[in-house]
């Protein structure tokens, strides 16, 4: 079984999309953990796993990704965490930025290759 390239959180407001990303992501070799309904349980779930990185989509109900993002960002567990907003509108990406200034954006097309920025340094390691 090969490595994991890393923790990674999903959020995404709808299950069969997030289903969809979460798949392609562990292909990819992520470790995933992923919320769809409620953002309360997804950053308490969040909280327990411990992610490398944290992807929010916001092409489906951006406000729950942002307020979700900007409460994870002013929790001092998660201030260095890297976010990554996912796929949205112009609008979106723009309101995303003034909520979550340190945020990464990325369309889904350029997830995977942004995400090897994140590869945790274990991986990296073992990758020499």
């Amino acid at each position: 079984m090969a490595q994991s390239k890393g923790k990674l959180f999903l959020f995404h407001w709808e299950k069969a999309g997030a289903t969809a990303r979460a798949k392609e992501l562990t292909a990819d070799g992520w470790q995933v953990e992923m919320e769809f309904e409620e953002g309360s349980r997804g950053c308490k779930n969040l909280k327990a796993f411990g992610p490398d990185v944290v992807v929010f989509d916001i092409a489906q109900k951006a406000v729950h990704s942002r307020e979700c993002g900007r409460a994870l960002r002013n929790a001092k567990a998660f201030r260095e965490t890297p976010f990554i907003f996912v796929d949205g509108t112009d609008e979106d990406i723009s309101k995303a930025k003034a909520k979550v200034p340190a945020a990464i954006f990325a369309t889904g097309p350029q997830l995977i290759k942004t995400l090897t920025k994140f590869i945790s340094v274990d991986q990296r390691k073992l990758a020499v």
